[in-house]
């Protein structure tokens, strides 16, 4: 949609969440990811509804928790109100029945938090191929709705690694920020992983890269300050 004059093919996003400073790394990643655009923000349920109003945004990131509706009440509200924005949860809540609840209200997709940069962005490259598809497909029989419909349920493509990291790895040094009490310098990370301290520290500043995680500086009596990386939560 967007406003007369906007950049074709531009889609426009209003972030939902409860926590302005959730909000504002939501909005920081989907304006890394082209051909996305945040047109607004909204921190609860009766602003999300207003400024669909108001904003007529394409996709809506909805938080779950929010302090006067849970986020599934909202979609249909902005049904009842006419809006067909698609919409993407982005939520903590884990349960079975909230998760079949998103699906029944027809969600896009549905993102867990705590993530990273690269698994929002494969979701929304996900979902801007197929919102492209949907509107300029031309349905001449039904293997042309099928081809919609499996592109519709097709997996998230799985984030892609520098060259020359491997996924084993990753999920190694990942794990070990994860149970750290606290924040670790790559001499540590190297011995807790079994990796060399360069190994390591490629990985914790390729997280770091990707906001995953957060660095910290220690500094000692003499040197260079020591780097620590805590995985962000």
């Amino acid at each position: 949609m967007g406003a007369d004059g906007d950049k074709p093919g531009t889609i426009d996003v209003l972030v939902v969440d409860d926590d302005f400073m959730v909000a504002r790394v939501h909005r920081r990643y989907v304006e890394r990811v082209e051909p996305f655009r945040v047109v607004g923000e909204a921190h609860s349920g009766g602003q999300a509804i207003e400024a669909v109003g108001a904003l007529r945004p394409d996709l809506v990131l909805l938080d779950l928790y929010l302090p006067d509706l849970f986020g599934l009440d909202v979609i249909p509200r902005l049904r009842t109100a006419g809006h067909d924005c698609d919409v993407m949860v982005i939520s903590a809540a884990q349960e079975a029945e909230t998760v079949r609840g998103a699906v029944r209200r027809g969600v896009v997709d549905y993102l867990l938090k705590p993530f990273g940069f690269t698994d929002l962005r494969s979701r929304l490259e996900r979902y801007a191929t197929q919102r492209g598809r949907l509107l300029s497909t031309v349905v001449r029989g039904q293997a042309d709705v099928d081809r919609v419909l499996a592109g519709a349920f097709a997996p998230a493509p799985a984030p892609t690694l520098p060259k020359g990291m491997s996924v084993e790895t990753a999920g190694l040094v990942e794990r070990a920020l994860r149970d750290a009490d606290g924040s670790l310098s790559a001499t540590e990370c190297a011995a807790l992983t079994g990796l060399s301290r360069v190994s390591a520290r490629r990985y914790l500043e390729y997280f770091h890269s990707i906001a995953s995680a957060d660095v910290t500086l220690r500094y000692g009596a003499t040197g260079r300050p020591e780097r620590r990386y805590a995985w962000r939560a």
